[in-house]
């Protein structure tokens, strides 16, 4: 086991229980709604077809949930960190998600941003798993669009 990877689990420990860290609100446009549709050739109505879609309980076009969980990596750079630069970070993967629930549709011309808190933090070996629980939220609405347990691994040398 390195000392980085040591260090950074002690510092990384302390961030689990905290309050949930706010992103930036970001817009999620028909238009990337489109090019996620083209980019995974999922075009069902309900993400491409306004005049369709006005017709379905939606209202009109929505978001595919799995756009919304894909903008996690950029809605997760835009939260605040507690902590400082982490020394010895070779590298730092997506490892995985413990659960994800897409909770409500994003309509298309909404505004989202994630909140992130730390709820576990594991030692292995050289590298450090944190996980997450993200929740992105829809300006306005009651409901979030998506729940999920993200687990973050950084590589230490």
């Amino acid at each position: 086991m390195s000392e980085h990877a040591q260090a950074a689990y002690d510092e990384l420990s302390k961030l689990i229980g905290q309050e949930p860290a706010v992103g930036e609100w970001f817009e999620l446009t028909q238009e990337r709604i489109n090019d996620f549709a083209d980019a995974t050739l999922d075009h069902q109505f309900i993400h491409i077809d306004p005049e369709k879609a006005a017709q379905t309980p939606f209202g009109g076009t929505v978001a595919h949930g799995f756009l919304t969980l894909s903008m996690l990596v950029h809605l997760s750079t835009t939260i605040p960190s507690d902590f400082t630069k982490l020394d010895g970070v070779l590298m730092g993967v997506n490892y995985g998600l413990n659960k994800v629930r897409f909770v409500n549709p994003v309509p298309a011309g909404s505004r989202i941003r994630a909140t992130a808190a730390t709820v576990g933090v594991e030692l292995k070996g050289n590298a450090v798993d944190q996980v997450r629980a993200m929740t992105v939220e829809i300006e306005g609405a009651d409901k979030p669009a998506l729940v999920a347990e993200w687990i973050g691994r950084m590589v230490f040398a």
